[in-house]
């Protein structure tokens, strides 16, 4: 039986651009989406991947983090699993007409074991998306009406949902959809960077100055050949900005869509579940993140064909906010100079924030608890050298007056920002690579994305770093 039949009678395709139903698939990590829909009444459309379809529930006043609301939720339709992607204006007279905007998504896991076309009481599930986590019940209990239940758990009470107006996915609000500011139609304004289309090139990200999308990934596009050597076959991380840095910010490790220029890897967690991490594998990867709103990247201390075998030690001089800036870069040098007693080569860069980065290539085949054990052992000696100025104790007590010995990133999955990225803070400023002499000259948040750029003619001062 095709599951999508009932979709496709309802719809008129060459009047709505909604994606026709087609049977797919489902991928071993389940998805899920919600969709606010304002059609003839105002609700949310709650969407869990299953069997090749999305099965889906409309709940009029949405989800809740409260575990005393129970959401009416009244099962519709299968619908295409590319309708996770839809977002837009389905005409008036149309089946749904209204304005439609990808509200979350992310990805969903059963706790309770499900028959084939959802023939249940009640279903048990953990949510893993940007707004919506934690666990959740649907309670069946008439026809199609099913409740919506959040369950008790560190996510309880978690935020109200009624902030969060706009798109998970353009940062467009439901009136500026409505108004047809549609991606699409708009692309005689787009961009084409590294055959990757930059669609809503005019978003300001920072409004002081103001820098805007298209800024953001011209300057990644002109930095691409240094900043590569960094990134390529390492697993990353990036800090996703939809709606620019005065909107929600959010942490982002694991793959979710498909992209030119990416490459998934396939790796357990701390729990022994295996997830879907991925690193980029040219510039054009790189401007694809752009694209989907990705603005502040991180990187592993090992490659992908190397997974267990760290090459890239880094610490971050974390100082306490009273201390001046003299006391920083003294603590680099004093940091220096305890890697150059131990015969390690390092290498300098500006955080972009309040400190600054050491680096430290290893050529040395360590597993990653020696590697981690060695940063540690390099932050005791600083500690025990001169104890009145350095800690390795990462808690905020225990920095009075002194500055934190970041060793702890060097750890498997952990990660440090990378080279020539910008940083996501009130100010657009670059983690870049500088010379030791310059120290004295340069504070940790002097770069600019222009004088990043500029600095792009003189000679490398990280040149030999994979020599």
């Amino acid at each position: 039986m095709d599951n999508l039949k009932k979709y496709n009678s309802k719809r008129n395709f060459k009047k709505t651009k909604e994606p026709v139903g087609k049977v797919k698939k489902s991928t071993k990590k389940l998805r899920f989406v919600v969709q606010h829909h304002l059609a003839r009444k105002d609700h949310y459309d709650f969407r869990l991947e299953w069997n090749g379809t999305l099965k889906s529930w409309a709940i009029p006043k949405g989800p809740s983090y409260n575990t005393k609301d129970k959401r009416l939720a009244v099962m519709v339709e299968d619908h295409p699993i590319s309708y996770r992607n839809f977002e837009g204006v389905i005409p008036k007279g149309e089946y749904g007409g209204g304005t439609v905007m990808v509200w979350d998504e992310g990805t969903w896991e059963p706790e309770t074991k499900i028959p084939k076309n959802f023939k249940t009481e009640m279903i048990k599930f953990t949510l893993k998306g940007k707004r919506l986590q934690g666990k959740w019940t649907l309670v069946h209990f008439k026809e199609d009406n099913w409740l919506l239940i959040k369950e008790k758990d560190e996510y309880n009470l978690f935020k109200d949902i009624n902030k969060f107006n706009k798109s998970i996915k353009t940062g467009r609000t439901m009136q500026q959809i409505e108004n047809n500011i549609n991606l699409t139609k708009t692309s005689v304004k787009d961009s084409i960077i590294d055959d990757t289309l930059i669609t809503n090139p005019e978003k300001v990200i920072f409004p002081k100055p103001k820098i805007n999308k298209l800024d953001i990934a011209l300057y990644y596009h002109k930095v691409a050949e240094k900043m590569m050597p960094f990134l390529h076959n390492r697993l990353i991380s990036t800090i996703r900005a939809p709606e620019g840095i005065k909107g929600e910010i959010f942490f982002k490790k694991h793959l979710e869509t498909k992209s030119k220029g990416i490459k998934k890897y396939r790796l357990e967690n701390d729990s022994g579940k295996k997830e879907d991490y991925y690193y980029i594998v040219d510039s054009t990867g790189l401007i694809s993140e752009v694209q989907m709103n990705s603005y502040e990247f991180h990187i592993w201390g090992s490659t992908v064909d190397k997974i267990n075998k760290p090459d890239m030690m880094v610490f971050d001089l974390d100082p306490d906010e009273k201390l001046n800036i003299r006391k920083i870069r003294e603590g680099v040098k004093d940091l220096k100079s305890i890697l150059d007693e131990l015969g390690l080569k390092s290498y300098l860069k500006t955080s972009g924030g309040k400190g600054y980065h050491v680096v430290v290539p290893i050529k040395q085949n360590m597993s990653w608890s020696v590697f981690r054990q060695t940063a540690k052992n390099i932050a005791l000696l600083m500690e025990a050298r001169w104890p009145d100025k350095y800690t390795s104790n990462m808690r905020k007590e225990t920095r009075d007056g002194k500055i934190f010995i970041d060793w702890v990133r060097n750890t498997k999955s952990a990660t440090s920002v990378a080279p020539y990225s910008i940083r996501l803070r009130k100010k657009c400023r670059v983690s870049m690579p500088i010379k030791w002499s310059e120290l004295d000259k340069v504070k940790p948040d002097d770069i600019t994305m222009e004088e990043a750029i500029k600095r792009l003619k003189r000679k490398n001062p990280w040149e030999d770093f994979f020599n």
